[in-house]
Parts: C-alpha cells; sequence; structure tokens
C-alpha cells in the first residue's frame, strides 16, 4: 500500500536520552522486548518502525513525551488500539496509551472515568457486570481515544446516539505540556472540538462517559441473496424500523464459510449484524420484516448478554482500499450498480457496508459537536481487501470511482473512516463552519501543529 511521507521534522534528531532520563515508564528502541508488540497495528500492509516507544506510567509521562516531541521537532504518533492508520509512524515517537487503563464506574450516577487505554471489549464487558452500557463501534479491540474522538458510530447508534453524544468530560494533556480537564463548563470550545475533531489538539489521557442501562440485546447475522430489491428493500425496512434497531449490511460475493451452501460460493451476499437494543417480542416484531424478505439462508439472531457483541477476533490484518461516504438514499439502481461494481473488482474481496443512521444521533444539533453531518441518512463504506501490492492502484482506483457514482448531495466523510494514503479529503468530513471552527481551536491550543500525526487539522492562520 503506498503511504503518503513522513510529516515534517521527520529527518529530526529524536530525543532518546531525554526520554531515558525523564520518563518513569517504559522506553523502548528497535529490538527491545516489547517493541515489535507495541508497534503492531490491525491495517495490513503498514510495517513500520518509529525510533522510538513510550509506554508511559502516567500522566506526567505524558507530558514529559509531548513537550520531548514538540521541542525537537520530531513527529509524534499517538497509539490508543492500534486501529488508525496514524497509530505508528516510521522514525518518530510512539506513544503507546495501552498502559493507561484506570476505570472507574459509578453505577449510582451512571458515569464512568476511562483510561484511553481501554478497548471498546473491555469497557463493555466492564460495564455489563453493572447492568450499564454504552454504544462504541463495531469491534471490540478498537481503543476508546482514537475511537470518540473522531465521534463513535457503532451498533447504538440511532437508540442512543454517536459515543460523544454521552461524553461529559476529557482529560488532556496539550503542546505545552499542560494537563487540562475540559467539560461543558471549562473550556467548552476546546471540548466541543474534540467531540469530533480527532486527535488534533493533545493528547487525550482520560474520558468521562454517562452510561445507561442495557444488559441484554438480541443481536446476530443474517444472510440474505444479494438481488437490488433485498438491497434496496433492506435499506428502505431499516430506515422504517424502531431505534432500538440497527443494521450493518455487508454485501460481497461469498466465501466458502460455514453458513454458506457450497452452491452459493462466489454468489453476491448480504450478510447484515442486526442489533436490537432490547430483547423480547418487541425485538422479533422489529427483526420480522427483515427475515421475510427473502428466505434466509442463515440466521443467527439470539438473544444474548450485551459483551456477545465483541466476540474473539481472528488475527486478521487486511490490505485493503477503502473509502467512506455519507448519503441519504439507497435505491434500486444503486443497488445494481453496487453488484456490478462488485463483480467488475479484480480484488480478492470487494465489498460495500451500508450503515442506515437517523434516530438520537440526527436529534443533536449539527454545531452542538464536531460531528456535524447529523442530516446524512446513510453511512457506505466501500472496501477492496487485496494481498499484491502492485496492485493497489487499480483497487483505489475502484473505491474512488465508486464512491463518485454513489455520492448525492454535499459530499461528506467520517474521519475515523479516512485513509492516511489518500490526500485531501479532511475538508469532507467537517462543514465548512465547522472546518473553521476546528482550525481557531487548533491554532490557540497547537500553533505550531505538534500533533500532526492524523487526519490533520492544520491551525488557522495569522490575519
Amino acid at each position: 500500500m503506498a503511504e503518503k511521507t513522513n510529516p515534517a521534522g521527520a529527518e529530526a534528531a529524536v530525543p532518546i536520552a531525554r526520554l531515558r532520563a525523564e520518563v518513569e515508564g517504559a522506553v523502548l528502541l528497535p529490538g527491545d522486548p516489547g517493541y515489535d508488540e507495541a508497534r503492531a497495528i490491525y491495517l495490513g500492509g503498514l510495517d513500520r518502525h518509529p525510533a522510538v516507544v513510550v509506554r508511559p506510567a502516567g500522566v506526567e509521562d505524558v507530558a514529559r513525551v509531548v513537550l520531548a516531541a514538540r521541542d525537537s521537532g520530531v513527529p509524534l504518533a499517538v497509539k490508543s488500539g492500534g486501529h488508525s492508520p496514524f497509530a505508528v509512524w516510521d522514525g518518530g515517537i510512539l506513544l503507546d496509551l495501552s498502559t493507561l487503563r484506570d476505570l472507574e464506574i459509578d453505577p449510582e450516577t451512571r458515569t464512568a472515568w476511562a483510561g484511553t487505554g481501554l478497548t471498546a471489549g473491555e469497557f463493555t464487558t466492564a460495564a455489563h457486570e453493572h447492568g450499564l452500557a454504552l454504544g462504541f463501534g463495531d469491534t471490540g479491540t478498537v481503543g476508546l481515544g482514537g475511537l470518540t474522538l473522531g465521534g463513535g458510530i457503532g451498533y447504538f447508534v440511532r437508540k442512543y446516539g454517536l459515543t460523544i453524544d454521552h461524553l461529559l468530560a476529557a482529560e488532556l494533556v496539550t503542546a505545552d505540556g499542560e494537563l487540562h480537564h475540559v467539560d461543558a463548563e471549562h473550556e467548552p470550545e476546546l471540548f466541543w472540538a474534540l467531540r469530533g475533531g480527532g486527535g488534533n489538539f493533545g493528547v487525550v489521557t482520560r474520558l468521562r462517559f454517562e452510561l445507561t442501562e442495557l444488559r441484554t440485546i438480541v443481536s446476530g447475522l443474517l444472510v440474505l441473496r444479494a438481488t437490488p430489491e433485498n438491497i434496496a428493500g433492506f435499506v428502505k425496512l431499516s430506515h422504517e424500523a424502531p431505534e432500538e434497531l440497527t443494521s450493518i449490511l455487508n454485501i460481497f460475493a461469498a466465501p466458502p464459510m460455514p453458513f454458506i451452501p457450497d452452491e452459493l460460493v462466489g454468489t453476491p451476499v448480504i450478510l447484515a449484524t442486526m442489533v436490537y437494543a432490547g430483547e423480547g417480542p418487541a425485538a422479533d416484531e422489529a427483526i420480522a420484516p427483515f427475515r421475510a424478505l427473502d428466505t434466509p439462508i442463515a440466521d443467527m439472531i439470539e438473544t444474548i448478554p450485551l459483551p456477545g457483541l465483541y466476540p474473539e477476533e481472528d488475527d486478521f490484518h487486511p490490505i485493503a482500499a477503502a473509502r467512506n461516504l455519507f448519503t441519504d438514499t439507497v435505491d434500486l439502481d444503486d443497488a445494481e450498480l453496487m453488484l456490478d461494481r462488485i463483480a467488475a473488482s479484480s480484488a480478492d474481496m470487494a465489498a460495500v457496508q451500508i450503515r442506515v443512521l437517523g434516530g438520537a444521533a440526527s436529534r443533536v444539533p449539527a454545531d452542538a459537536t464536531a460531528f456535524a453531518h447529523r442530516d446524512r441518512q446513510v453511512m457506505i463504506n466501500l472496501a477492496a481487501i487485496f494481498e499484491d501490492l502492485e496492485t493497489a492502484e487499480e483497487h483505489h482506483r475502484w473505491v474512488d470511482e465508486l464512491t463518485v457514482a454513489l455520492q448525492k448531495g454535499v459530499p461528506g466523510m467520517y474521519v475515523n473512516f479516512l485513509e492516511n494514503v489518500r490526500e485531501g479529503r479532511i475538508h469532507e468530513a467537517y462543514p465548512e463552519a465547522t472546518w473553521t471552527r476546528l482550525r481557531a481551536v487548533k491554532r490557540a491550543y497547537d500553533p505550531a501543529n505538534v500533533f500532526r500525526v492524523n487526519n490533520n487539522i492544520p491551525p488557522a492562520e495569522d490575519h
């Protein structure tokens, strides 16, 4: 996979001696035990080697690392769970937050303080012990830091909104090495920017969330034939469904799988993850129309405890060309186009993922947080998974062209799904007014752009 060049400062001298002298936690160099584990990320095809890895013992260490990066000019990458393509960078400093794992849950107030080194699955399991829950993404190994700062679109987006809609406060270290406690009353403009603006404003070390009571859900896979009528019908039903029901619809040519009959291998299928926030007859009634679309190839929907959302994951590190977009409808013509393009792709697997949004997420005012695409009704992810790096451009062209064909209305995308290999799309994550406001906050807290190894929002220029 082609990568863009290192950010400015990549040739600066790495302050290893300073870090060893000042940091209480682990300072790891190439060859040290734990170094390769720390630089590992989810995405395949990215084999990056930071000059030094720091695993902080606490927030004081985070501040020391930030100041060392600022003073030296060396690029600073921040890793929470390792799903971001920016989690590791060649030649720079890697701040591995996996050691910041404190978790304080208050069942009486239904709130929690969580270290950003925790994963969505770990937090969900711990909260479940108190009958409490919070909507995260669709993968248990994603770190809380990156997922939350980008917005948090997950299995309960229609019922409970985005993860940031339940963020009460945050603690972060800014570019001057200072620790800030921000919420709606303390530095509200910075708090606004953190809710959707990504890691552009500092290193977030702790997050305070409001939780909801939820212990049991109805969830699982529903597999159908992928015809234009089934795809368009599924999306229509998802718009009409109760807000308790959220689905993630994946369309691809079926590989050999235990629940796929041999005669259907290689034919297009819908593999949908259905999640109903609750249980009982209401859940069955909500899911029944989807089951009636066509005779299911497989129906694995059942009542499960909430942590069952995040089963143990395979050691899979895909190389993929990917694009993300917002739209508002998926009709028969769109469905036919998706199937045609999937069939024409030369990738090992070409897939279209559709998520119908709306509900609670759409009722938050667009200017309340830096995530401002509240009015968009559908999010689509396109992916072409491949192994031969020589064919990368072909697969990137496939996702680029299909994005243009499917996009309706004003271009928009979800910052957490923005690849680092495609330049110039960061602005699409934010409407113009949001972008201008974010750049002003960036200038106030990080005028030198210390936090630039990310989907970068540049500081506003002097006037």
